[in-house]
């Protein structure tokens, strides 16, 4: 089993306004969570809403404008609702690099590997597809705008 994913996309567009989109609760909410509640500051534990039922914690670990961005979760926790700290997580990183015309962001989520046995492959299963869902949608988010 894979202990991480990774994806990499390229933005035509300056990494000032792709970190905005990442860590900005009103414009993440036009990409990845349908909404949030809580900031997406270092320490930070906010709420991310995915459909009328399913709500995830994080805990933002790091938030180091305009290059990185951090935090953990319970993957495929779709519902987890309580202490962060007291559970296993996995660690999702945005790093963000300018290049000719635009950024590269590069996502990666560790930590598969010190999950519980019973859950390692259908979360590292559905994140899998999850994050080419996702980063697709950033990807559109700026194609249009």
């Amino acid at each position: 089993m894979q202990d991480s994913i990774q994806r990499e996309i390229t933005i035509k567009a300056p990494k000032e306004r792709v970190y905005e989109a990442i860590t900005d609760p009103a414009q993440i909410i036009t990409w990845f969570p349908d909404s949030i509640d809580g900031g997406l500051s270092k320490g930070d534990k906010p709420f991310l809403h995915f459909g009328e039922h399913d709500k995830t914690q994080i805990y933002v670990v790091a938030a180091q404008p305009h290059d990185y961005f951090s935090y953990r979760w319970v993957p495929g926790g779709n519902t987890f609702d309580g202490d962060i700290a007291s559970v296993p997580t996995t660690l999702v990183e945005f790093r963000i690099t300018e290049t000719d015309g635009g950024s590269v962001v590069t996502l990666t989520e560790s930590g598969f590997a010190s999950l519980p046995a019973d859950i390692i492959e259908a979360s590292f299963k559905q994140n899998s597809g999850g994050w080419d869902f996702m980063m697709e949608r950033l990807e559109k988010k700026f194609a249009e705008a």
